[in-house]
Parts: structure tokens; C-alpha cells; sequence
């Protein structure tokens, strides 16, 4: 498959990189990293709002999970606590199912963001009871849940229906959890909720599959993102740090650790524009094959790399001041979230 990014999409990247440059996410988390979870800074919130980036898939604004890509990878390269990715899938399934929150949630004035079931072991499960719905479990971790207003549940029930339900915060318990990741917060929904046949949705077939797939997608964009951040601070590093008088990174062996990084990195960008193209695309079979490869190749690639820039930065890179832990960690968790890579492994084979 030939592609190449347009124009425009190289400009939307430009124009959001130099946005969360200005207003930089880990400086910003730095001066609060000891107060608690990370929260979306006031800054980010209103670039949200003035952009309408969370509406991006509605047909209003036609964007395409390409579009998405690059802004979600620039968000994952800053460390960025927004979930953009999520507000946006969020969106286009509240378009789908016409509810009356899309407005306020595309315009990132209440945020709405999608609540599923693990996709390994799903503790979240639902019932049909003649026109009224029954919700019960855990959903899966989700980010930036403490900042939002309500969630998207989604969930095949055990006759293998897809509904949906949007539901205020307050009616679920939320568990803030200790993770890796000190750049976002996560937590869990506790759902135990009847609800009426005004207060749930139908979802065509296929639904809750493609939600699933874009979340993997955009884990895996994440983690590409914060893996070139780990790039550039470790050439940098490697052309500072001197031994026998001389950079560090003039030395074959540190040179082969660089491009074996960079290699990773952009090998797993192809696999990721992949299936952000079939994510735009029509046919199940080959979105599902190719968001499986791009998870599990992704996931192994951005995690050899944060190793290898570990490696090089030595010491230093073992500290609390230094960034490199904090991208370290983010990525870590983005590997084990929507989908390990043995899991998306397993599921390349059986597709």
C-alpha cells in the first residue's frame, strides 16, 4: 500500500506540535506531580473547545482516523493528559446513534468519553429485559476519566447485541488507579444500573468492535508518539555526553542503538497508518487484521526502544528530574492497555 500524508495533515501535526510546545504538558505535570493524579490542564480544555478536535470524525467536520493520527501521535510525543482520541470516538458514536449530547461533547464543552469492557477478560456485561436495559461490572481503565461529565458505555450483551448508554459520572462509582503513568490518570467505572428504554441505545452490528479497534489504534499511536520523544532526547544526549573525550554518540555501537531505535519507530508508524486507513475503510475482516498487527508490532517496537534509550542515557536516565522515566512509563502502560500484544498476537492468527 502506497501513502503518504497530505498537506494538510502535515500541517494540522505542525500546528499541534507547536501548540503543546508552547504549552508544554510535562512542564506543566512537573509542578504537580506530588498532589496527585494528572488532571487536563485549563489550557488544554480550552484548546479543545476552541479547535472542536473532539468532533473531528463527525461527518460536520469530516475528518478521518488519519487526521486523528497525527494529532494523537503529537499529544503521545508531549505526554499530554488530554484524551483526545477517545473524546473523538466518543463523538462519532453519539452521532451515530443521533443523542443530544454529540454538540456539547464535539465541542469539548462536556466531555464525553467511551466506557467497554476489557477487551481480554470483560468484566462489564449487560441484559435486555423487555424495553429496559441492565448494566453491571467494571469497565475497563479508562484516561482522563476524572475530568469528564458522563460516559459512553458500550457493551454486547449475551445475546451478542451491541447497546449503548450515556451515562452521568454520578451514577457510576469511579476508582481512581495507581499506575506506571504519571502523565495521565486512569480509572475504572463500577456500573450497577437499570435503565429505561429511554435511557439506552441499539448500536448496529459491528459496533462495539470498531470502538474497540479505535482504542487500540490510538494506544498504539500514543505510545508511537512518547517512543519519538525518547528518540530525540536520546540523540541528543548521545551527542553531549562525552567519554575519551569524545561524544558518546560518534561510538559505532551507540550509533547502531539510535538507528535500531528509529527503525522500530518508524516501522510501527507504517503498521499504525495501516490501520488507520482501514479504520476509514469499509471492510471488517481487514481493519481487524490490520489494527491487530500494528497493536502487537507497535507495542513490542515502542517498548524495545524506550529499553534501548534507557541504555543510553545511563544513569541519568534513572532519575526523577529527567523526562526519560516519565515517557518510559507512558509507554509501558500503553503496551498493556486495550489489548497486550500477545493478546493482539493471538487475534492476528485466528483472524
Amino acid at each position: 500500500m502506497d501513502f503518504v500524508l497530505s498537506d494538510e495533515q502535515v500541517a494540522l501535526a505542525e500546528a499541534e506540535r507547536a501548540w503543546l510546545a508552547k504549552n508544554s504538558p510535562l512542564q506543566e505535570r512537573r509542578k504537580a506531580i506530588d498532589d496527585g493524579p494528572a488532571r487536563i490542564s485549563p489550557a488544554s480544555l480550552r484548546h479543545l473547545v476552541e479547535s472542536g478536535l473532539p468532533g473531528l470524525l463527525t461527518e460536520e467536520l469530516g475528518g478521518t482516523h488519519v487526521d486523528l493520527l497525527v494529532l494523537v501521535e503529537e499529544h503521545g510525543r508531549a505526554a499530554s493528559a488530554a484524551p483526545l482520541a477517545e473524546l473523538a470516538a466518543a463523538a462519532r458514536l453519539l452521532e451515530r446513534i443521533g443523542h443530544p449530547a454529540l454538540a456539547d461533547a464535539a465541542a469539548g464543552t462536556n466531555l464525553v468519553l467511551p466506557a467497554v469492557g476489557s477487551i481480554e477478560d470483560s468484566a462489564l456485561h449487560a441484559d435486555i429485559e423487555g424495553t429496559s436495559l441492565r448494566v453491571r461490572g467494571t469497565t475497563a481503565p479508562i484516561t482522563g476519566l476524572i475530568d469528564a461529565q458522563r460516559i459512553l458505555l458500550a457493551v454486547s450483551t449475551l445475546d451478542g447485541v451491541d447497546v449503548a448508554a450515556v451515562v452521568d459520572l454520578d451514577a457510576v462509582d469511579v476508582r481512581v488507579l495507581e499506575t506506571l503513568d504519571l502523565t495521565r490518570a486512569w480509572a475504572v467505572a463500577d456500573v450497577d444500573l437499570n435503565l429505561g428504554p429511554d435511557d439506552w441505545h441499539l448500536l448496529p452490528s459491528g459496533s462495539l468492535d470498531v470502538l474497540r479497534d479505535q482504542l487500540a489504534t490510538f494506544r498504539a499511536v500514543d505510545a508511537l508518539g512518547a517512543a519519538e520523544a525518547l528518540l530525540d532526547l536520546t540523540v541528543e544526549y548521545a551527542g553531549q555526553r562525552t567519554q575519551f573525550n569524545q561524544p558518546i554518540g560518534s561510538f559505532q555501537a551507540v550509533k547502531h542503538q539510535c538507528a535500531n531505535m528509529a527503525l522500530s519507530i518508524e516501522a510501527a508508524r507504517a503498521a499504525i497508518w495501516a490501520a488507520a486507513v482501514a479504520l476509514d475503510g469499509d471492510c471488517a475482516a481487514t481493519r481487524a487484521r490490520a489494527v491487530a498487527a500494528a497493536a502487537a508490532f507497535t507495542g513490542e517496537g515502542t517498548s524495545s526502544a524506550a529499553q534501548t534509550a534507557l541504555q543510553i542515557h545511563g544513569g541519568i536516565g534513572f532519575t526523577w528530574e529527567h523526562d526519560v522515566h516519565l515517557l518510559i512509563r507512558r509507554i509501558k502502560v500503553d503496551e498493556l492497555l486495550d489489548g497486550s500484544v500477545s493478546y493482539h498476537r493471538r487475534r492476528l492468527v485466528n483472524i
